[in-house]
């Protein structure tokens, strides 16, 4: 079967039999500051993504004229859902990223990339320059990818190492260190708490200056009391998925 090309007009004209006012009002208010939201929920972005996906699509994304937000998101949607290989996939999240300027863009486009699991190893190279950028969504788009591909045993170390580079003040990227910090240590809490090296006292502190915490609490009687309690006995540790996000 022949595919079809994509054009920007096609795409807008897509969206525009998608929108929904009510829908535009509700999340325009989760994203201060984004004035060109349409409105169009989020399954159905992906539906129109992968049918974006299955046809000559590769024009239209590096034309980058994107004028609304869900063209951007279906720009980085369709680089997870069309068939390629890993490195083929990863020249155009490279390409992408720069273009993510909103939470939601960066979380839904970071978890959709589904073959980090199938290649790990590259996945994980590939995202360390990330941590230290100076862009605030290009280091978020470093953490949210740790935390929703990297959230195992092997990594948590490796992976707090990685937070700790931040230093990019914005919002938005201190909030993903933040949140990904939580998310390993509601995984891996007695883990977390006997770490001999105290990276994560060394994290929390680094992205929560004012928070009091310090290397020292791990190293002290009650710490060493605290750490060996089961995980059973640790307060729950509650945090947002992705499966919270809006739709």
């Amino acid at each position: 079967m022949e595919k079809e090309k994509v054009t920007s007009q096609k795409v807008r004209s897509r969206l525009k039999e998608l929108e929904d006012e009510k829908y535009k009002e509700f999340h325009s208010g989760l994203l201060p500051g984004t004035e060109n939201i349409l409105g169009v929920r989020l399954p159905a972005l992906r539906s129109l993504a992968k049918e974006i996906a299955k046809n000559d699509w590769e024009e239209w994304f590096f034309q980058k004229n994107d004028i609304y937000y869900e063209e951007t998101m279906l720009r980085g949607l369709v680089t997870a859902y069309a068939k390629m290989d890993c490195d083929t996939r990863l020249s155009y999240i490279r390409a992408f990223v720069p273009d993510i300027n909103n939470w939601a863009v960066c979380d839904c486009v970071s978890n959709t990339y589904k073959d980090a699991k199938k290649f790990p190893e590259k996945y994980w190279e590939f995202i360390a320059p990330y941590f230290l950028s100076d862009k605030e969504y290009e280091a978020r788009f470093g953490a949210v990818m740790l935390l929703s591909h990297f959230v195992k045993e092997e990594y948590v170390e490796e992976g707090l190492l990685r937070l700790e580079e931040i230093h990019q003040e914005g919002y938005y990227a201190k909030m993903a260190a933040a949140w990904a910090i939580s998310v390993y240590f509601a995984a891996f809490p007695e883990r977390m708490l006997k770490m001999d090296s105290i990276i994560a006292a060394s994290s929390i502190s680094v992205i929560c200056p004012k928070s009091g915490v310090r290397s020292s609490i791990f190293s002290s009687e009650a710490g060493r009391s605290y750490a060996d309690k089961s995980t059973s006995e640790l307060a729950p540790i509650s945090f947002p998925t992705f499966s919270q996000l809006p739709t």
